[in-house]
């Protein structure tokens, strides 16, 4: 049940690891003179909300029967549908907005407010990035949902909690750690990722959005037919 469990958020993780703007703002912070702090403050409120909007749905998931008798309750694939037709509108919108690959995106106007930051807002950005974007709070209550339907033991889902929350911060995982394993010459690798994250923003978000809206469809329309 365990291994079970972790597997239904392995996409829901990669899926919230790779956003681009997130990964964009923690990388402005590293470069400012000073950001580090403000940095860490951002990673640190994106795990802590990721784990708690996640284990909010788990527990009105598990209050609602998302397991029955081992099988997946009916809503919970009404539920993934839905999630599933947001997910992939939303990638369309954003596959239609994508500006031409050939032309170098410009840096969103928020981000220049980001070399002096403080800590505080530096963490409510985090959050709000779990919390109020609609790619990774959909990501986030399908995980949770995903958990839930399994009727694994508190254990076995906290475990599979936390590995969600864990795949979902290697994306600010890497800017960190090439900022602390690479004082010397990590400015110029970072300048490097936030330029291509900048500009393959659009498309990165509209195939993740997309092929794990198609997974949640499948996965919903077979549970529906058994």
């Amino acid at each position: 049940m365990i291994g079970q469990a972790i597997g239904e958020v392995l996409a829901f993780g990669v899926g919230v690891a790779l956003s681009p703007l997130a990964i964009v703002a923690v990388v402005v912070m590293l470069v400012a003179p000073g950001g580090a702090r403000t940095a860490w403050a951002f990673a640190g409120a994106w795990v802590l909300s990721l784990g708690v909007v996640s284990t909010v749905v788990l527990l009105v998931a598990d209050s609602a029967d998302a397991s029955a008798h081992g099988a997946p309750a009916s809503w919970v694939s009404v539920v993934k549908i839905v999630v599933g037709l947001l997910l992939g509108l939303f990638g369309a919108r954003r596959l239609r907005g994508r500006k031409d690959r050939d032309t170098e995106a410009a840096t969103p106007g928020w981000m220049r407010h980001l070399n002096d930051v403080t800590m505080a807002r530096a963490a409510g950005l985090g959050a709000a990035f779990n919390v109020v974007k609609p790619k990774n709070l959909l990501l986030t209550i399908g995980a949770g949902v995903a958990v839930g339907q399994v009727g694994a033991s508190p254990a076995g889902q906290a475990w599979a909690i936390c590995a969600f929350v864990v795949l979902g911060t290697i994306g600010l995982a890497i800017p960190l750690a090439i900022h602390g394993l690479m004082p010397s010459r990590g400015s110029d690798l970072l300048i490097e990722l936030r330029d291509r994250m900048v500009r393959e923003n659009a498309t990165i978000i509209a195939v993740l959005c997309l092929v794990i809206a198609a997974k949640l469809l499948g996965d919903a329309l077979i549970a529906l037919s058994t």
